[in-house]
């Protein structure tokens, strides 16, 4: 009897799991995808600027870019790539190598690539949000928290 309540209690709880909903969201891209995506098929591009102490980064990471509106318009009009400002990793965009000048990961320690597309290698604000054309021309550059109604009214 036991063994049946069993088969019965995890044959109903993978029934339940396989039958919840995939959330959709926006279709980050790393920059080396972005320049093969843009190669392919040019488009704007939304660049979002972040580091993992920036409290509204977070807030906009789990509201804003959630909001199935953003999502929408993100996801269909746009390359979406979000980097994190104080990244160790190499990165090859356009032909270039781009770098951390350290190793480990310090507050205040900016990727090379961060410094260079938010242009403000000595006070750089989270988040920066920025909207690129297709030929990479800056349209928008905000450098603040942006709530959904913000963000549709940007995009």
């Amino acid at each position: 009897m036991l063994q049946i309540i069993i088969i019965t209690v995890l044959l109903t709880t993978g029934l339940v799991h396989s039958q919840e909903k995939v959330k959709p969201s926006v279709n980050w891209i790393s920059f080396e995808q972005l320049e093969d995506s843009l190669q392919t098929n040019p488009k704007p591009v939304l660049l979002f600027f972040h580091t993992d102490w920036c409290s509204y980064c977070k807030k906009m990471l789990s509201e804003t870019f959630t909001a199935p509106e953003v999502i929408e318009k993100l996801n269909s009009h746009y390359y979406a790539v979000e980097f994190d400002a104080e990244s160790i990793d190499s990165i090859q965009f356009d032909g270039q190598l781009f770098k951390n000048d350290f190793t480990i990961k310090r507050t205040g320690k900016y990727h090379e690539l961060a410094k260079i597309l938010m242009g403000s290698e000595n006070r750089a604000i989270f988040p920066t949000t920025m909207l690129l054309n297709e030929d990479f021309s800056v349209k928008t550059k905000k450098i603040n928290y942006l709530s959904i109604k913000q963000i549709l009214n940007i995009l």
